[in-house]
């Protein structure tokens, strides 16, 4: 039988929410790349309206 046991110890508990400063600015790098995948969204939806309307018989 052991002569001494080690107790666990749980980790402090935090009441207060981790990041509670301002938030902090996105980098150059990710707005420049939710512009270009903005701006590709849109030919694409554009590209889809042309598709539909030449799909259309003509009267």
């Amino acid at each position: 039988m052991p002569a001494f046991t080690f107790e666990k110890i749980s980790p402090p508990v935090r009441r207060a929410p981790v990041n509670t400063g301002p938030k902090k600015p996105r980098g150059l790098i990710s707005q420049m790349i939710d512009r270009f995948a903005e701006r590709r969204a849109r030919r694409a939806l554009q590209g889809k309206r042309v598709a539909r309307r030449d799909e259309k018989p003509a009267e």
